[in-house]
């Protein structure tokens, strides 16, 4: 089975958190974005306020929040909701 290629490096991922309590489960600088990745196990996720704090603290180009489901679709002008399938094409 051959490895399928690397998203990012190690240095460029990074678990985010603030003493309060919110906090983002993946952050990824990739081609000079910055993006936030929350992961649901909830048929219908959506926009958290741990989310809506480190979109504007971390300045997020991009959320996405990645859950069991099948469809992809919008949940706000820079959050998408997307199936854990989809998500390499969604990141591009």
């Amino acid at each position: 089975m051959r490895d399928a290629p690397a998203v990012a490096s190690a240095r460029d991922a990074y678990f985010w958190a603030v003493h309060f309590g919110a906090e983002l489960d993946f952050l990824l600088l990739r081609g000079g974005q910055r993006l936030g990745f929350e992961f649901k196990c909830e048929d219908a996720p959506r926009l958290t306020p741990s989310l809506r704090t480190a979109a504007t603290d971390l300045k997020l180009d991009r959320a996405f929040i990645v859950y069991p489901g099948s469809k992809t679709y919008a949940i706000d002008e820079r959050t998408t909701a997307v199936g854990i399938g989809d998500l390499r094409r969604a990141i591009g």
